[in-house]
């Protein structure tokens, strides 16, 4: 089924890739493990935008799946730790729950889009060439969105993240 212990294989590699990318955060610096987060990222989506019509778990999605989840913690644990810099310990948890909340839309409106995109390409072409034939173009184009958006996301970390706000720091 692709789960163990119910859990499935994204989820299982970000709980163990999550303290290493704190780690490196910590010593690295926010940037570098942004960068790499965004870049598996990327390359995640990217992988999953070859996805054969008929192909097995193990081949077709298993890689991007792990990518994915090495990405989610190397991007969101830096993302934290830049939004909570340089906030006064009395507005923490006002802080944290603002990007918490950021996040929750975020992901609602990214989902919204891409799912919106990959049916609009797959009920274009349903009609030619059929569900399964349909299927996968229709998806391709939704992660195409998805690469274009960490793209995005990368570009706009290195821009709005303030080296100097982060190195007042203790």
């Amino acid at each position: 089924t692709g789960k163990r212990w119910g859990i499935p294989e994204y989820q299982q590699t970000a709980v163990l890739w999550a303290g290493v990318a704190q780690a490196l955060t910590t010593k690295l610096g926010v940037k570098p493990v942004l960068a790499i987060g965004f870049l598996a990222m990327i390359a995640g989506n990217a992988y999953y935008t070859q996805v054969p019509t008929h192909g097995s778990f193990w081949g077709a999605l298993l890689p991007g799946a792990l990518l994915i989840g090495f990405a989610l913690p190397f991007t969101f644990i830096p993302v934290s730790i830049a939004a909570l810099a340089g906030v006064d310990h009395d507005e923490a948890g006002l802080a944290s729950g603002l990007i918490n909340t950021a996040q929750q839309v975020g992901g609602a409106v990214g989902v919204a889009v891409c799912s919106s995109v990959s049916l609009s390409r797959f009920n274009h072409l349903l009609p030619a060439h059929g569900f399964a034939a349909a299927l996968a173009p229709g998806t391709h184009v939704g992660f195409w969105v998805l690469v274009g958006v960490s793209v995005a996301a990368l570009v706009a970390g290195f821009s709005l993240i303030s080296n100097e706000e982060l190195a007042a720091q203790p």
